[in-house]
């Protein structure tokens, strides 16, 4: 919750940021992709790294990290100090979000995992939907620096919740050491990639920035893949990267991020520019949105109990496709109830189709492997929507939609969405190679935690045990 709080409050806070630090627009778009570039970068290492030392532990970490970065930039004096805490801040949000979802698995069987995922989903809506309102209330009174202050108690209620909660303890995996190396080329591909898909807004697809980073996070990611061939303790182990269910729910969760998320941008450029709607007006038409995510999580984890992942994920899929299309056939004439129902349907699709990936990925996870497929997960839910929003703006004039280019804008819309729908149905092929049945709980695993593979490595490299 506090880092999907997080999130939303900025964005209200950052016209009051721009001006108190007589920062430029682009500074200020910095300070949402320095976080967003740490914590893609930063996600698997830290499920890894919580494998081998406690995501309790991890937690507590990353819960009094991400409080002393808050209170840091709400003192900052610059907005180049606000850049450089928030990647601190986003290195600490790295180390919470896998850890959550390990601990899940840690507390519940497989086949009861539904249910508390679709709290913590539901638990996130809420927090995304109060954080716009939230923070208007404390830039209105008390200044933009007040929503970080706002993070600093929360922090310290979950660290003092790590400090007194008795969970369980999980099988780790024997090898102890991390491949630093592995980390570093996953954290500088995946943030050259992160920063790549956020320039095509601002120079296309065909620009020089743009095409750059492409290849060049696909260098690094070249690099990366072979040096995980080589090591005995890759960053994604064999078992993990094994997995038919982790994998589809990583491709499921990409596929429909994407297609959302750049619904989500294209709706909000027609709502303001075509329609001519202010912020609070946008906001209330996708209001349905939200509340669906809310009410429809839980519902979800009674489907996903019920009628198992694959059905459950191929139902919430076909939602998400639908309320995409649905928006694509709206023009400025569609009354609010006709636009509230589309985005209805995305709410309600998009959570299914969380609620069945998260609990799939963590359920399969191999044993000691929560944190690292947790990791995995949570980059998909990052590298989804800046694929989906680059895909968006590079189908769209620019300019933005106001003037003479709203009628211009208006024609392109139907276009872009219809091409978002495509990538979001993609997610029905991965969607389809997830467990048929719901799983019942079996008895425990004993033995040797790793993949043989893994296991006779260690045999013959004792100095990585």
């Amino acid at each position: 919750m506090i880092v999907a709080l997080d999130g939303s409050v900025l964005m209200v806070a950052q016209p009051g940021l721009q001006r108190d630090l007589s920062a430029t627009l682009a500074q200020v778009q910095w300070t949402s992709t320095a976080y967003l570039l740490a914590v893609a970068g930063f996600l698997i290492p830290a499920g890894r790294l919580g494998d081998r030392c406690g995501h309790t532990r991890l937690l507590l970490i990353g819960s009094l990290g991400f409080g002393a970065a808050s209170a840091a930039i709400a003192v900052a004096p610059s907005v180049g100090w606000v850049i450089a805490l928030r990647a601190v801040q986003g290195l600490f949000g790295a180390l919470l979000q896998p850890a959550t979802l390990a601990l899940l698995r840690q507390v519940y069987p497989p086949d009861r995992l539904g249910r508390p995922v679709a709290l913590r989903t539901s638990a996130i809506g809420v927090a995304a939907a109060a954080g716009p309102l939230l923070g208007g209330f404390l830039v209105a009174e008390f200044g933009w620096r007040w929503v970080f202050v706002i993070n600093v108690p929360i922090a310290l209620a979950i660290a003092l919740f790590c400090l007194a909660a008795r969970v369980p303890e999980a099988d780790r995996p024997v090898v102890r050491r991390l491949d630093a190396p592995g980390a570093l080329l996953l954290a500088a591909a995946l943030a050259l990639l992160v920063n790549a898909l956020a320039e095509v807004e601002l120079h296309g697809w065909g620009g020089h920035r743009t095409v750059g980073g492409l290849i060049c996070s696909a260098g690094v990611a070249a690099l990366l893949v072979r040096r995980e061939r080589r090591s005995p303790s890759p960053l994604v182990p064999v078992a993990v990267a094994r997995s038919v269910p982790v994998t589809a729910s990583m491709a499921m969760l990409l596929f429909t991020a994407s297609g959302m998320f750049g619904a989500l941008f294209v709706s909000t450029y027609f709502l303001q520019g075509v329609l001519g709607l202010d912020p609070l007006g946008s906001a209330l038409r996708a209001l349905p949105m939200t509340a669906l995510m809310v009410v429809g999580s839980p519902l979800a984890g009674l489907v996903l109990h019920r009628l198992g992942a694959r059905t459950t994920a191929l139902g919430g899929t076909s939602l998400v496709v639908l309320g995409i299309g649905w928006l694509a056939r709206t023009d400025s004439g569609t009354g609010p109830v006709a636009m509230g129902a589309a985005f209805a349907l995305l709410g309600a699709g998009y959570a299914t189709v969380m609620v069945t990936a998260t609990a799939t990925v963590v359920g399969d996870a191999p044993p000691g492997y929560a944190g690292v497929v947790g990791g995995l997960k949570q980059t998909a839910v990052n590298i989804g929507p800046a694929f989906g929003i680059a895909v968006a703006a590079g189908l769209l004039p620019p300019g933005g939609a106001g003037g003479a280019q709203a009628e211009l804008w208006a024609a392109s819309m139907g276009t872009a969405l219809l091409v978002l729908a495509a990538i979001a149905a993609v997610a029905l092929l991965p969607a389809a190679l997830l467990p048929a049945r719901p799983r019942r709980a079996g008895p425990p695993e004993g033995g040797d935690v790793r993949h043989p593979e893994e296991a006779r490595r260690c045999l013959t490299s004792p100095s990585e045990v």
